[in-house]
């Protein structure tokens, strides 16, 4: 184990306040504005302006717009921001939903026949598409044309559609590589009301801003990087849902979970609300999020939400199941000193494993692919990577290695799915293996503790753990953490599992709690922490949440 502190990179001044260099070691400029104003502009995105000329012409005839959505967090808020907006400048528009199970992922023909039953004259993908092929054929060959918009990276061939928008397509100068689908989609949605409002139309009015409430929560969710443009759009999301305006669906899902939406952070997007979203697509039917999030009548919204509650409860007793399993095959592998982690077992529930992939990577920091049964003879598997190895090219490279193994496969640098022959597993277990071992080294299979230094007396308030508890944090733009010598006043035990500490850090008196480990009779101490809001009968105060503790 190593530890590694953060540093500014951007010149301060000396005594800066702990906002001013959290921010700094992340590469952001403490003066810069957080206003939404400063979002980079849609006019460098490939194919924007024609994609947006394509749904205006449907919208003037009077068609129907179907918008295909993908059935995870992203492809649900990006389906409920595109139905939410066409719906404000007047679009007939509904959506399709493929099954995870029965459909596979995106675009296929079958979900072109499923999307043609509701005779649309334009089928907008969202979050999906970039690799439809033959779906996108499928709609042409039917008369119906198709655009594209997906935030995925391209493939070989690009499909035949009327526009792809994606910032990741061959040719794209758009500056941010990072955007989610929800990200793509409102960008359309920027362009298209950019189109009236230079013809004078009153739809170039139309108030998009009442959306940024669902495209934080997709954008935190799809755990995309969070460069400057996309902590603009969380930022003005989380913004929306402190004064009380976030949409009834995102509301209920608050409640039921526990957290308080006056105070929320991409934290609780990340691990509370998005979970719920999530949990309808990996279960069952991931239209049951999209309507949560597109209604505004109260008692359907909170029927929606508890739906989706229930089924997230659900889905954390199945993933707890098939985890601990996998844990089981994972700790041989990890004995025998192999830089990835591949395991598989056609009982396993399909909709969980991209869940256990990721705990697999955190526990044993490596790579780690997860298969569970896809159609007869095949593994469908999710993947999660370490930030050493980028996921999908490591994919393709195995593809290229082993013709006639992988039926199908994208994804991003840190998750990806894709499709093998069962029949091949052990010789894409060790494809795979001999892919990752020549692209790391040992040194990149080992913890590192990242965090910020030591937390200063002055450090220790309220005021600093609320910033940091609504702070929009996450992939590329960690969440603070701190390292730091501690003095321990006093220990408590808490229901023979936790240990709550009395701490002295630089001389100020700190409550600080460690879950799910005992320590007694204890001094001195090195602690890796958080700084949170301990709230208790009205009153607020600053304590520590302990990541872990180096004893002397």
């Amino acid at each position: 184990m190593r530890t590694h502190q953060r540093t500014p990179k951007i010149a301060l001044p000396p005594g800066a306040p702990l906002r001013d260099r959290l921010l700094a070691a992340r590469g952001a400029d403490p003066a810069e504005t957080d206003e939404i104003a400063m979002m980079l502009p849609p006019v460098s995105m490939k194919d924007i302006e024609a994609a947006a000329a394509r749904i205006e012409a449907v919208i003037g005839a009077g068609g129907h717009i179907v918008v295909v959505a993908d059935y995870d967090a992203d492809g649900a808020t990006a389906c409920a921001i595109a139905v939410r907006g066409l719906r404000m400048f007047g679009a007939s528009v509904s959506f399709v939903v493929p099954n995870r199970f029965t459909d596979g992922y995106g675009l296929s023909p079958s979900l072109v026949d499923r999307a043609l039953a509701q005779n649309p004259a334009l089928i907008v993908t969202v979050d999906n598409g970039i690799a439809a092929i033959a779906g996108v054929d499928a709609a042409n060959a039917r008369g119906v044309p198709v655009v594209v918009t997906d935030h995925h990276l391209a493939g070989d061939e690009l499909p035949k559609a009327a526009a792809i928008v994606n910032p990741n397509q061959p040719g794209c100068t758009f500056p941010s590589k990072n955007l989610a689908g929800c990200g793509v989609m409102f960008y359309v949605l920027i362009t298209l009301r950019k189109r009236y409002r230079e013809r004078g139309d009153a739809r170039g009015a139309v108030p998009l801003n009442t959306l940024f409430d669902i495209l934080a929560l997709g954008t935190v969710a799809d755990v995309v990087q969070l460069d400057r443009n996309n902590r603009l759009l969380v930022t003005a999301g989380l913004a929306r849902m402190h004064r009380g305006m976030a949409c009834p669906g995102i509301r209920h899902l608050f409640r039921l979970s526990g957290r308080a939406l006056e105070a929320a952070g991409a934290i609780d997007l990340g691990f509370y609300i998005g979970p719920r979203i999530n949990a309808a697509g990996r279960m069952d039917d991931a239209s049951v999020g999209i309507r949560c999030l597109i209604t505004d009548d109260e008692a359907e919204a909170a029927e929606l939400a508890e739906a989706l509650d229930q089924t997230n409860t659900l889905r954390k007793a199945v993933q707890a199941d098939i985890q601990e399993e996998a844990e089981e095959l994972a700790e041989g592998i990890a004995a025998t000193d192999d830089f990835s982690i591949v395991v598989a077992n056609p009982d396993w529930h399909e909709g969980v494993i991209g869940i256990v992939a990721g705990r697999l990577k955190e526990r044993f920091r490596r790579p780690a692919i997860v298969f569970a049964a896809g159609e007869e003879g095949l593994l469908k598997g999710s993947c999660r990577s370490i930030p050493a190895l980028h996921m999908r090219d490591a994919i393709d490279a195995v593809d290229r290695r082993l013709p006639g193994c992988i039926e199908k496969f994208g994804g991003h640098a840190m998750a990806a799915g894709l499709t093998i022959k069962a029949a091949m597993f052990d010789q894409f277990r060790q494809a795979f293996e001999d892919q990752v071992r020549a692209s790391l080294k040992p040194a990149d299979l080992e913890e590192v503790i990242e965090h910020d230094g030591p937390l200063s007396a002055e450090d220790l308030t309220v005021e600093n753990a609320d910033w940091i508890r609504r702070g929009v944090w996450g992939q590329g733009f960690p969440a603070p953490s701190f390292l730091m010598r501690a003095k321990v006043r006093s220990t408590r035990i808490l229901k023979d599992k936790h240990t709550k500490f009395a701490l002295n850090i630089d001389g100020r008196p700190v409550d600080a709690i460690l879950f799910n480990q005992v320590i007694e009779n204890a001094e001195d101490l090195t602690v890796h922490a958080k700084l949170e809001i301990n709230e208790w009968n009205g009153r607020r105060s600053v304590q520590l949440m302990l990541e872990r503790v180096i004893r002397d």
